[in-house]
């Protein structure tokens, strides 16, 4: 179930949009901090956390950043006002300079533990929990820097979000449920007023965190981890999935590149471009990312794929692919990432089930959510799938796309594609028509009925769902 949509606009066409409430003195005191508690253990966990005050004000302190990055109508100017990335910035706000100088410590670690030489393995270098370790040594300093002005219970808090940002240091793993953690990390400052109270120049502290702390600092330490020590993607769908480790970039890019609005009081738009933003086809042309990413988000993230990845985009990243046939423009490409992102990271029980709880992000009941449930309960545990759907058995999830009939019957050679968006057929060079999805070298693995199996894996149990129950939402801007 959405969440509930945003008041109508009143007569001078503007709009009351949530914003992460900034806690006084008085709520401090009163709440309670102190290690992070693990609370999301089952599916019906996720459906409780759906309705939780945890997940309505993650969702408000997306929505809040993301907003922040549409672009703005001036009235003294017949251009819009645009917020590119700004490498090269020097004039950060104190809030934000810190946290960059904190970010940046991070990445000098690297220098402290150099890679392994380890021909036998593909993905995870081990000196990287020499990172984590060396990491755990400075962080209580660090945090200790910022000069908060809170109690240790809070301060513990966000210890916990921090460390969580940089991946598994048994699993030598990354995923988007680390980036969750570092996105709960910036609210929790947020909300002990780490960046300052008011609303002044529209939005301009949530933009400085996103530029100058998410993308030019914490996206560059991250990708320069999994690149130094060939971090493996957590949960990854591989082929069918998204991106193999983030999904915000896309978010917030998209945002870069939308319609333009007047200001902080009028609505996210569902669809349109700003005039003069490359065409949302243009994500896949090599060139076009390599002119653009440095000052987009989108194409930012999309240019580390070219960096890591062989072959043609098409096969190795279908769903973007896909995306990139959207003719409604940037606008409609922002609300369906907002709308996969609530399906596939907080509504995906691999992804949740390792965020923590306390003061800064409740596990409670919200009064005003009206109760949410997740459509993706395929990924979560298979014993659990039947209690969060109130009933004794079914099929729950969204199909990928290409799924038509049992998905357990499926092999490579039989894939029954759905009707191509812009009527795309296949080219003569073998290229698909976007909304096609393209069969992955091999074919798709078709490894018997859906299982359960618990297996060890750096030190702990993890959880699998095996066979051919691929657990991915097609774009769900596709049939809007």
């Amino acid at each position: 179930m959405e969440p509930p949509p945003p008041p109508p606009p009143s007569a001078t066409g503007a709009v009351s949009l949530p914003r992460l409430p900034i806690l006084t003195s008085d709520e401090l005191s009163k709440k309670a901090f102190g290690p992070l508690q693990k609370r999301i253990n089952s599916g019906a966990d996720v459906s409780f956390f759906l309705t939780s005050r945890a997940y309505k004000e993650l969702m408000v302190w997306i929505m809040q950043l993301n907003h922040s990055l549409i672009p703005r109508l001036s009235p003294d100017t017949a251009r819009p006002v645009c917020f590119p990335l700004e490498p090269g910035r020097r004039g950060w706000s104190e809030p934000v300079r810190r946290l960059r100088e904190m970010l940046g410590g991070c990445e000098e670690l690297i220098l402290e533990a150099p890679p392994e030489e380890n021909k036998n393995r593909r993905f995870g270098n081990g000196a990287c929990r020499v990172w984590h370790g060396k990491l755990g040594e400075r962080i209580q300093g660090w945090i200790d820097g910022l000069g908060l002005g809170v109690n240790g219970g809070v301060k513990e808090e966000l210890r916990g979000y921090f460390m969580g940002a940089w991946g598994d240091k048994g699993r030598l793993d990354y995923g988007t449920g680390h980036e969750l953690s570092f996105l709960a990390f910036l609210g929790g400052l947020w909300k002990v007023g780490f960046f300052g109270g008011g609303e002044e120049k529209e939005g301009e502290r949530e933009r400085e965190v996103v530029i100058g702390v998410v993308e030019i600092r914490y996206l560059e330490v991250v990708r320069k981890l999994i690149t130094t020590y060939t971090l493996e993607p957590a949960g990854s769908h591989g082929v069918w999935g998204l991106d193999d480790h983030s999904f915000v970039p896309y978010i917030f890019g998209s945002a870069q590149f939308t319609k333009p609005i007047l200001g902080r009081t009028e609505a996210t738009p569902v669809e349109g471009s700003c005039p003069g933003a490359p065409k949302p086809a243009s994500a896949v042309d090599k060139q076009t990312v390599e002119d653009y990413r440095g000052s987009n988000m989108y194409f930012g993230a999309i240019g580390f794929i070219y960096d890591v990845k062989r072959g043609p985009f098409w096969e190795h990243s279908p769903m973007l692919f896909d995306i990139s046939g959207i003719k409604d423009g940037w606008g409609k490409i922002n609300k369906g990432m907002v709308k996969m992102y609530r399906a596939e990271v907080l509504g995906k029980f691999p992804v949740v089930q390792h965020f923590g709880f306390g003061g800064l992000w409740a596990w409670e009941v919200d009064p005003e959510m009206v109760g949410e449930r997740s459509v993706h309960l395929q990924s979560q545990p298979v014993q659990n799938q039947a209690q969060s759907l109130g009933q004794g058995g079914g099929e729950g999830g969204t199909k990928a796309p290409w799924a038509r009939g049992a998905m357990g019957g499926m092999s490579g050679g039989q894939v029954s594609m759905p009707r191509p968006m812009d009527g795309g057929v296949m080219a003569p060079t073998g290229l698909p028509g976007r909304g096609q999805v393209p069969t992955p070298r091999g074919g798709i693995p078709n490894t018997g009925p859906m299982e359960q199996t618990s297996f060890p894996r750096g030190g702990g149990m993890h959880d699998r769902v095996g066979g051919n129950q691929f657990s991915v939402t097609k774009a769900p801007w596709a049939k809007d």
